[in-house]
């Protein structure tokens, strides 16, 4: 037990930091997509960080096992490289002990990463779906500035400033295109300002002076009108939202079990693999870790990332292999966790494969 929680005991302050300094830097990343956005007016500031930590918890399946790999790698080079190792096996330590004390913790993470993959992704997936919906609706009317295009709702609105001299200054030359399903309308305004009083959850009053409208009929020629007027209120209340279409990586994963489409069945595959990579990339990190005395412990290190890297992109090919339907749902994409066990096992008794097939020198004659 002693020995067992040492073992884990040193996995576990790599892991701890590899997680950490992955988080942070795909949260960085992930930041960097929103952030142009938010700065545009078309994400508020609040929601800024509620969509940057969901993101961060949906790839939580791909941190955490690349993370206990790595740690495994170094933890075990350093045994390996400080001869700790030898030692043990000089006190009689079966080499199954250790591999029963990574396996502990693999099995830990793994469960980890099945509830995380199975229940808390999908979930996730669904709320960063809702708020980018959201998102796309919403107008932060004093972040916007001159000579910038902003999209929203899906495209269905453009607004355009010409001339501004800074946030929440008056606006000069707006253009506004709002789409609708039978119509188009296009707004032109000589001047746009905010209007004051705050309108907590009911948007923004802005009035428009001397404002050109057109209605642009999808159909009908005939239906199309002009409107002029002198002044003209309008307000940015957030319109009723609706709803985002079926995505199989939002969907339960009950839903998914009961599903034949190509795309379920893809998603599916992927969730209950996930935990199944943690024990195997957790297990892999010992057999490639191994090293001469006072060999680095940095070594390998090279060649590990390496064969992390293509796993997971045969991983990604054979989902997306079989959600595009040219892999059948078996076996889908658990052929790519196969090659890992049998390149597993053969890093495991490769020495010993060596031994028994070696060829054999005859003894020197007297």
């Amino acid at each position: 037990m002693i020995i067992r929680r040492y073992l884990i005991r040193e996995i576990s302050r790599p892991l701890a930091l590899i997680l950490g300094i992955l988080v942070v830097l795909f949260g960085s990343y992930s930041a960097s997509d929103f952030l142009s956005d938010a700065v545009n007016g078309l994400v508020p500031t609040n929601m800024l960080m509620e969509m940057v930590g969901l993101k961060v918890l949906i790839a939580l399946d791909v941190l955490i096992p690349i993370s206990l790999y790595l740690s495994v790698l170094l933890a075990f080079g350093r045994l390996y490289g400080d001869s700790e190792i030898t030692a043990l096996l000089a006190l009689r330590i079966p080499p199954g002990w250790v591999v029963r004390a990574v396996l502990t913790l693999a099995g830990f993470l793994a469960i980890a990463v099945g509830v995380e993959s199975l229940v808390l992704r999908p979930m996730a997936y669904e709320t960063l779906h809702e708020l980018s919906n959201q998102a796309g609706s919403m107008l932060n009317i004093d972040a916007m500035e001159a000579g910038t295009f902003y999209l929203g709702e899906q495209g269905r609105r453009v607004i355009f400033l010409t001339q501004r001299a800074g946030p929440g200054a008056p606006a000069r030359d707006v253009f506004v295109q709002l789409k609708y399903p039978d119509h188009t309308e296009i707004i032109y305004a000589k001047l746009a300002a905010k209007l004051p009083g705050a309108h907590p959850g009911n948007g923004s009053d802005v009035h428009l002076s001397d404002v050109h409208l057109y209605s642009i009929s999808n159909n009908d020629p005939q239906s199309d009108q002009a409107l002029n007027a002198q002044d003209f209120i309008v307000n940015t209340k957030v319109q009723a939202v609706a709803p985002p279409g079926y995505s199989a990586v939002a969907a339960s994963t009950a839903q998914l079990a009961t599903s034949r489409n190509a795309a379920d069945v893809a998603e599916l595959q992927w969730r209950l693999s996930t935990p199944v990579s943690t024990l195997l990339l957790g297990l892999l990190g010992i057999p490639m870790s191994r090293a001469k005395p006072r060999q680095g412990k940095y070594t390998k290190l090279g060649a590990a990332i390496l064969i992390y890297a293509l796993y997971y992109l045969l991983c990604t090919s054979a989902r997306d292999w079989v959600q595009n339907g040219d892999v059948p749902s078996f076996p889908g994409l658990w052929w790519a966790p196969g090659l890992l066990a049998v390149f597993l096992l053969i890093s495991f008794y490769w020495r010993t494969l060596v031994l028994k097939f070696a060829p054999r020198r005859d003894a020197p004659s007297r």
